[in-house]
C-alpha cells in the first residue's frame, strides 16, 4: 500500500480487509493444559488453586499479600471500601481513566475530586495536593496505559499523609526505579480482561503490604463472612459475618490460567516494549503525532499505545482520525474521555476546566493496536494509514 494513495474515508480502498483489533489476549498450549487440569481437580473455586496464584502474584509484585477477586473493577470497589470511605468523604483521583475508577467511590456514597495530570499522563502531584481538603480520605492515581505513577512524588506533595491507592490494572510488569508495581502503594488493584498484560478472562486483585487490609478485602469478597468454605470442614463448621461483602471471588480454572500466564508476563511485556519501540521510531515522522511520554527511572509495562493528535499539525480533529483509521480497518478507539465531562458526574457538579490539561489531552487522544500476537505487517499496515490520513488531511487543509 502507497500512504499517499486516497484513504478509505474518502473512497480509497482500505488498508486491511480484516480488521485489526487495538488488543488482543494471548493463549499458549500450557494455559490451556492448566485450564483442563483445574477442571479435573474436582475443586471449580477455591481450593488451593487460587491461593497459589494468589502467592505467586504477590511474590512477583513484591507485595505483603496477593487477593485474587472477579475483576478489576471489583478490586477498586474493595481497595476504597477497605480504607474507609464513605458518606461525605472525597478521594482526589484523575480524570484520565475508565469510569471503574471513580465509580467505586461514587458507589460507597463518597465523591471523586478530579485532580490534573502531568507531562506522564498520570495524576500530578501539585494539582492532587491542591485538591486535598479535610474531607479527603484518600487518593486514586492511575498508571495510564501502562506506565507507573510517580508515587512517592504524590506523597511528598501531599499536605498530609493519606492512603493512596495505585490503579494498576494497565500497568503489571511496569516498575518505578526498580521497585515493581503493586510495591508502590497502600493498596494497588490489578484486572486481568482479555486485553491486559495476563488474562484470568475476567479477573483482578488487590495488592497489599498491611495484613489488615488484606483481612478486610479477604472477607468482603466472601459475603463477609469469617471463614471460607474450605476452611469450614470437619468440625469446624460456624461462621460469623462481621461487615457487609458479596461474592466476589475467582474460579480455580481464572486462577489457574492466570498462574500459567503469570510465568511468562516479563516474556509479554518485553514484546509489548519492543513493539512500543517500534512504533515510536516508524511514527515519529508524521506531522502532528505525539508519542506516548518515557519520563526516566519508569518501566512501562505498554498495556496501550496511545498518541496524541495535533489537529493543526496533523491537518484535522482526532475523531476524524478514529474514523478514519477505522475506516481502514485498524480499530483504534479512545482511552478515554475525560470521567468528570460524562453525564453521570456532570450532573453530579463535572463543569469544564477542572482539569485543563487532562480535558485538553482527552480531545487529541488515539489508541492504536498493541498486543504480542502482532505482527510488522500489522504494524506497518497502522502506521501506513496513519501516513495516508495525514497526507489527505494536510492536503484538504491547505485547500481549504
Amino acid at each position: 500500500m502507497n500512504p499517499a494513495d486516497l484513504p478509505a474515508i474518502a473512497g480509497g480502498v482500505p488498508v486491511r480487509t480484516q480488521p485489526l483489533a487495538y488488543g488482543r489476549h494471548r493463549m499458549d498450549e500450557s494455559d490451556i493444559a492448566a485450564v483442563v487440569a483445574a477442571l479435573r481437580s474436582g475443586t471449580l473455586t477455591g481450593g488451593d488453586g487460587v491461593s497459589t496464584f494468589e502467592h505467586a502474584l504477590a511474590a512477583r509484585c513484591n507485595a505483603g499479600h496477593a487477593v485474587a477477586v472477579a475483576n478489576g473493577s471489583v478490586a477498586l470497589d474493595l481497595a476504597v471500601g477497605a480504607l474507609g470511605v464513605g458518606p461525605g468523604d472525597e478521594v482526589v483521583t484523575t480524570p484520565l481513566t475508565f469510569v471503574a475508577t471513580a465509580n467505586a467511590v461514587l458507589r460507597l456514597g463518597a465523591s471523586p475530586i478530579f485532580a490534573d495530570i502531568g507531562d506522564d499522563r498520570c495524576l500530578d502531584p501539585a494539582s492532587a495536593a491542591r485538591a486535598v481538603t479535610s474531607r479527603t480520605k484518600a487518593l486514586i492515581t492511575v498508571d495510564y496505559s501502562g506506565l507507573p505513577a510517580d508515587i512517592p512524588a504524590l506523597r511528598a506533595a501531599l499536605p498530609r499523609p493519606l492512603p493512596i491507592i495505585a490503579d494498576s490494572a494497565h500497568s503489571l510488569g511496569g516498575s518505578l526505579h526498580g521497585h515493581a508495581v503493586g510495591s508502590l502503594a497502600d493498596i494497588t488493584t490489578l484486572s486481568f480482561h482479555p486485553v491486559k498484560q495476563i488474562t484470568t478472562g475476567e479477573g483482578g486483585a488487590c495488592l497489599t503490604d498491611d495484613p489488615l487490609l488484606a483481612d478486610i478485602i479477604r472477607r468482603r469478597r466472601n459475603h463477609g463472612m469469617t471463614s471460607t468454605a474450605d476452611e469450614r470442614t470437619g468440625a469446624l463448621w460456624k461462621y460469623d459475618v462481621t461487615t457487609l461483602g458479596d461474592n466476589y471471588r475467582l474460579t480455580t480454572m481464572q486462577a489457574a490460567l492466570g498462574a500459567s500466564q503469570l510465568r511468562r508476563l516479563d516474556d509479554i511485556v518485553a514484546e509489548r516494549g519492543e513493539l512500543a519501540d517500534r512504533y515510536d521510531a516508524m511514527l515519529a515522522g508524521i506531522p502532528g503525532v505525539g508519542l506516548p511520554p518515557r519520563p526516566e527511572g519508569r518501566r512501562s509495562a505498554w498495556h496501550l499505545y496511545v498518541i496524541e493528535i495535533d489537529p493543526e499539525a496533523f491537518g484535522c480533529a482526532r475523531d476524524i482520525v478514529i474514523d478514519a483509521l477505522r475506516a481502514e480497518g485498524i480499530e483504534a478507539t479512545l482511552h478515554y474521555p475525560a470521567v468528570h465531562l460524562l453525564s453521570l458526574y456532570r450532573e453530579r457538579g463535572g463543569v469544564p476546566g477542572t482539569a485543563p490539561r487532562a480535558e485538553r489531552l482527552c480531545e487529541r487522544l488515539v489508541t492504536i493496536p498493541l498486543y504480542p500476537t502482532m505482527t510488522a505487517a500489522d504494524q506497518d499496515d497502522a502506521v501506513v494509514a496513519l501516513h495516508r490520513i495525514q497526507t489527505w488531511a494536510a492536503a484538504h487543509a491547505s485547500a481549504s
